[in-house]
């Protein structure tokens, strides 16, 4: 059987009156409305921090530059060396070539692969498709050690942190490291360069190739230079694929 309306209501005072209720209100207060803010959307993927400008970026590299050239961390490097060699090359270079050390051509003139080795490396930039201009070019060191001998692990110690804050405003798609010294302290490999040749790494994120010195294939002649000369143009071919370049010949 259904209950009336007013039989509901005329049981409910009732049982408001049994609980003690003595008085009610003639209306109830509405409540205060509450503003809803629209719900947000989240976003679908991580959003991805704003990078420098590149004017930015430049006036830092320059700033480094300055901060490098007055360096004197390592004694012996600073009381012998002519000047620092810092590098060359555009920032935004999709690839970045590294060596060991500059050497006497390059203290000199205060640019890196100076000389008939750098001559040689603009043969082997001009067989990719590249210029000097195209690409950066640095060392593991900016400071020539005495006689050209290899650079001490205090001074690459000392050095690392310039050569990462260079790589951090250059940003390449792609390092070709010149040699065993350098594979070595930027792998932090104890090996020479021979083993890591033919395969690709990463170091600090950016894929990394290693390759033959120009210097090393210079000291070379028959047969093992014409093997190492060919060895040298597949991790070329290797660089260019990683930086999204077209090879030359395919």
């Amino acid at each position: 059987m259904t209950t009336s309306p007013q039989l509901q209501l005329r049981q409910r005072l009732e049982s408001l009156r049994a609980a003690g209720v003595e008085f009610l209100p003639r209306t109830l207060p509405l409540p205060t409305p509450v503003a809803i803010a629209a719900p947000r959307s989240l976003p679908t993927k991580a959003v991805e921090p704003v990078a420098a400008p590149i004017d930015t970026r430049r006036v830092a590299l320059d700033l480094l530059a300055k901060e490098i050239a007055s360096c004197n961390l390592c004694p012996e490097l600073f009381a012998t060396r002519t000047q620092t060699v810092f590098g060359t090359g555009p920032l935004d270079a999709d690839i970045c070539f590294i060596g060991e050390a500059p050497a006497a051509d390059e203290d000199r003139h205060g640019t890196p692969f100076a000389g008939v080795v750098g001559q040689l490396l603009d043969k082997i930039l001009a067989k990719c498709g590249l210029r000097r201009e195209d690409v950066y070019l640095l060392n593991i060191l900016k400071c020539r050690p005495p006689g050209n001998r290899l650079p001490e692990p205090i001074e690459c110690m000392n050095c690392e942190p310039f050569l990462l804050r260079q790589l951090d405003l250059i940003r390449p798609k792609v390092i070709c490291c010149l040699g065993a010294v350098a594979a070595r302290y930027l792998l932090k490999a104890s090996v020479n360069e021979t083993p890591l040749r033919g395969a690709s790494y990463m170091a600090y994120g950016v894929p990394v190739v290693c390759t033959y010195h120009p210097l090393y294939l210079l000291e070379l002649t028959g047969e093992a230079e014409a093997r190492a000369k060919w060895e040298c143009w597949d991790d070329m071919k290797m660089v260019l694929r990683k930086a999204r370049r077209p090879v030359p010949g395919e």
